[in-house]
């Protein structure tokens, strides 16, 4: 059994967010040392928040700080003093559509936010940083399933597009410092405590209190639907697949993402598995045992029709795929929502 001076030290920002807590709560279950970083904003629901980190607080090996990734000073000083063997960056201003009202809250926290966390990853030389991108980088990508070694450049909003600078930024801190970084897009993430803002919350809360909801493109739209729990798995056995920067470019498998001027890779965590958004919906009421009222409406601004993780990279690299049916996924989700509201 590990002691407390061997344990291996993971900072993880985002620690009370959806994805945050749940790959905190699995390091901590694998005997990692967890130090959390959070902003606690009101985007959606702090007490939501709240409830995560307390949690989460319950294992002596998990301690969090609130600040901003804006503010250098709280972070460096988080950092300085837990020095930590690996960092996580998962927090962000997260939501599409959010970013057609406010962008300066993007720039801020996914630009300013992230350029803070890699400069202390790159003081502290630690041995792999991971951050989180997003399947949105593919914006008008046509050709599917979406791999990474593909061209990503024609972004649709500027949530897309500040994940994309981030993965130019850390592309560069990987070649000037040599810091192994990896990046990971996610494809359509869901499950329990997820975000109020998220497709399935939306539409299971609207269909407990018998209010519409709100199908867009008519539902003629495809996702890429990723259990949680399937994705943390996937950053947990990131952590160990560490890039390092290649000999030759001849070095470098056609599969892999791995660049040849840095160690740094980019991987898709997605179920591989592109479902219909109507059917996504039926799934919905069948777990609920009741209908939806359905607003079929037209395509949202900023949106995409389709996403579709081709994943074998991730597989290449971890021996690991998300396997999770999104039937199966939808009915844990109710089963916690259900339990947590009291409905």
């Amino acid at each position: 059994m590990s002691t407390q001076t061997d344990m291996r030290k993971v900072l993880i920002t985002g620690t009370a967010g959806f994805i945050g807590f749940h790959l905190a709560k699995l390091l901590l279950a694998e005997g990692f040392r967890v130090k959390g970083y959070d902003g606690m904003t009101d985007y959606y629901d702090v007490t939501l928040k709240q409830r995560r980190h307390s949690m989460l607080l319950q294992n002596p090996n998990f301690s969090a700080k609130e600040g901003m990734l804006e503010d250098q000073a709280s972070f460096d000083a988080l950092a300085d003093e837990f020095q930590p063997d690996v960092i996580v960056h998962l927090a962000a201003q997260a939501g599409v559509r959010y970013s057609l009202e406010n962008p300066r809250a993007y720039i801020d926290a996914n630009v300013i936010g992230t350029f803070n966390v890699m400069e202390a990853a790159r003081r502290l030389d630690v041995k792999h940083l991971l951050m989180a991108s997003t399947s949105s980088v593919y914006g008008a990508n046509e050709e599917m399933p979406f791999t990474e070694t593909e061209k990503a450049d024609t972004q649709l909003t500027i949530y897309a597009a500040t994940k994309k600078a981030n993965e130019s930024m850390g592309h560069s801190y990987a070649h000037l410092w040599d810091l192994p970084t990896t990046m990971f897009r996610f494809f359509t993430v869901y499950g329990t405590w997820g975000r109020p803002d998220l497709a399935l919350y939306k539409f299971v809360d609207a269909i407990l209190d018998d209010r519409p909801i709100n199908i867009y493109n008519q539902g003629d739209m495809y996702r890429d639907f990723t259990y949680v729990d399937d994705l943390v798995r996937g950053i947990r056995l990131l952590i160990d697949a560490v890039p390092e920067r290649p000999a030759t470019r001849d070095d470098i498998p056609k599969w892999d993402s791995l660049s040849p001027a840095a160690p740094f890779r980019v991987v898709n965590i997605g179920n591989s598995e592109k479902v219909r958004l109507l059917d996504f919906v039926d799934a919905i009421e069948e777990a609920l045992g009741k209908k939806a009222v359905r607003n079929y409406m037209e395509m949202q601004m900023g949106d995409v029709p389709a996403t579709w993780a081709d994943a074998t990279l991730l597989q290449e690299l971890t021996s690991y795929r998300p396997r999770t049916d999104y039937k199966d996924g939808i009915a844990k989700f109710v089963a916690w929502f259900r339990e947590y509201y009291g409905k």
